[in-house]
């Protein structure tokens, strides 16, 4: 009996960094059963002497071993194949080798097939790689990299770069980088991104799911798609925010000013690739804490609580008060959490809507977001008690959080209060911050931090004002206001996917062959009037979590 391994994500496609994980895939025969891998297998590598740290996540939504062998961070999925042996020359490219198999199976074939299908539509691999390296470095600077949390992963962000170099097949990797935020900033969003074309629910092969918005009302929803080339297509990007999309447009926008400035001379790549202090952009934070009593429950549980922020954060823009809810996609170990508990905190800046000069006899409003923070918590309780994942230990708590406080929850190499104390003494203020003058409608004021947990009645309240209360709504039911999902679907109704190509304003290209571009050699790739552009290395970056999404 004899099973194969594959490799996909960033390592497939070339564009890994030292530090970075490798995601594989096992694929075995059908007699194999997947209680075979979390079992047996997983005690056959315990015994392996450069195995270390191995964990099983079986409830994940893709479940998974996670190991490290030889120092190295090693995520291995596994698949069962409707077949009696595993050729050495197996290839999973054809939508046959999906038949018979069961969902979570297609899941896991599905990261390898889409890495493979990229490479493949891409007329320029070198070209796409060197530039898709730069866009990886650039959104984790300007924090706008992290799939789960409600941004671009790493295929996401791959196949924006896939699409830009399909359009400008013979540019170098510095053009296609700004190309790509050009194209970005006048694509019409919710419109489809795709690399192929693809199916509709109508055509889709072996009967399976694929992303329409004429058939799932859901999809209609969605604010940013954008299409994985293999099948079963999907929206890669269907936990993006409101917020989120705004914050990567703002960043798409800077950085397109910047590359514009490289080309005049004006500025350098080190500028493009500057880090953002995200603690220097907002005056007020709501924190989101997990904890649990040893490691090997904290990356299930913490992994979990980051796939969920993204609740809290549609909950927080359907607050009135509220125009911006930034994420910070990093995750750090907090500082203020008992010994002997191991713990992850993600922080969310705030920005207020200014609203008309109050009246002098009219009071302050205190905004109130107790409801806010107790259904979250509530609704992320009660769903990882109904999946089997919550064990005794697991705590999920949220607190307001005053900027000039964050040094008291994060780690020192990670928040320098007196470096943010000298920016806030020369008077420098981000326009992301909300001041809070006499005029001020909305204010939040408080005398520590306030956690939003059981019988708490208020969240952020100053004493002597009255408690905002928003609406009674449901996370899980209710609608992102800024889709307008009737609207969407309309727009896609009249113009519906079709074989004949994407819905786009852009002009339709054909992918060059690959072959012809090995050729010609370098001469295909047109000289750019920007410096070469060469990413720094990161480094091993720190991670959020060390867990598959759930």
């Amino acid at each position: 009996m004899k099973g194969k391994v594959f490799t996909f994500g960033s390592y497939r496609l070339g564009v890994h960094s030292r530090g970075a994980d490798i995601d594989t895939l096992c694929v075995v025969p059908r007699h194999v059963d997947r209680s075979d891998f979390f079992s047996s297998f997983k005690a056959i590598l315990e015994q392996h002497d450069k195995v270390t740290n191995l964990m099983a996540v079986e409830d994940a939504f893709v479940p998974v071993l996670k190991m490290e062998f030889d120092t190295i961070e090693i995520d291995l999925l596994f698949a069962r194949l409707a077949l009696q042996n595993v050729p050495p020359d197996l290839e999973l490219s054809g939508n046959e080798i999906l038949r018979n198999i069961d969902l979570k199976c297609i899941r896991s074939l599905n990261g390898s097939r889409v890495t493979d299908r990229i490479l493949q539509l891409v007329p320029n691999v070198e070209t796409f790689r060197a530039a898709t390296r730069a866009i990886k470095v650039w959104a984790k600077a300007r924090l706008i990299y992290n799939n789960k949390i409600g941004f671009l992963g790493g295929v996401s962000w791959a196949m924006l770069v896939a699409r830009t170099c399909q359009l400008y097949p013979n540019a170098a990797p510095s053009t296609i980088v700004g190309k790509m935020f050009n194209w970005l900033l006048q694509w019409d969003w919710p419109r489809p991104v795709m690399l192929d074309v693809i199916c509709s629910q109508e055509e889709s092969p072996l009967d399976l799911q694929v992303w329409d918005s004429r058939y799932h009302v859901q999809d209609s929803f969605h604010i940013m798609p954008i299409l994985t080339p293999a099948h079963p297509h999907q929206n890669s990007t269907f936990n993006v925010t409101r917020s989120n999309f705004t914050i990567m447009m703002k960043e798409v926008e800077r950085g397109l000013e910047v590359m514009g400035k490289i080309e005049d001379g004006a500025a350098s790549f080190s500028d493009f690739w500057a880090k953002k202090d995200f603690f220097s952009l907002y005056k007020h934070y709501i924190s989101v804490t997990a904890t649990s009593d040893c490691w090997s429950d904290q990356i299930k549980w913490s992994g979990y609580v980051e796939s969920k922020v993204r609740l809290l954060i549609q909950s927080l823009e359907r607050n009135p008060h509220i125009s911006m809810a930034h994420v910070n996609p990093v995750g750090y170990k907090p500082q203020h959490i008992a010994a002997g508990k191991e713990g992850s905190i993600w922080l969310i800046g705030i920005t207020f809507k200014k609203s008309e000069k109050n009246d002098k006899n009219e009071s302050k409003v205190n905004i109130d977001l107790t409801y806010e923070a107790q259904t979250f918590t509530q609704s992320v309780s009660m769903q990882a008690c109904n999946s089997n994942l919550w064990v005794q230990g697991m705590h999920i708590e949220t607190k307001y959080i005053r900027r000039k406080n964050l040094g008291d929850y994060l780690p020192a190499d990670s928040y320098s209060v007196e470096s943010h104390r000298k920016k806030k003494k020369k008077g420098s203020q981000s326009s992301g911050e909300t001041p809070f003058s006499g005029s001020q409608s909305s204010v939040i004021q408080s005398s520590g931090e306030t956690t939003f947990s059981g019988s708490q009645s208020s969240v952020i309240q100053s004493s002597g004002e009255t408690p905002f209360s928003s609406q009674s709504m449901s996370i899980d039911e209710a609608t992102p206001p800024s889709t307008q999902p009737a609207a969407v679907a309309e727009k896609l109704k009249e113009e519906p996917l079709s074989s004949s190509g994407e819905q786009s304003s852009l002009p339709a290209v054909t992918p060059v062959k690959r072959k012809a571009q090995e050729d010609n050699g370098d001469s295909a790739v047109t000289p750019s009037k920007l410096p070469r552009l060469s990413p720094p290395e990161e480094g091993n970056e720190e991670k959020t979590t060390n867990s598959p999404d759930a």
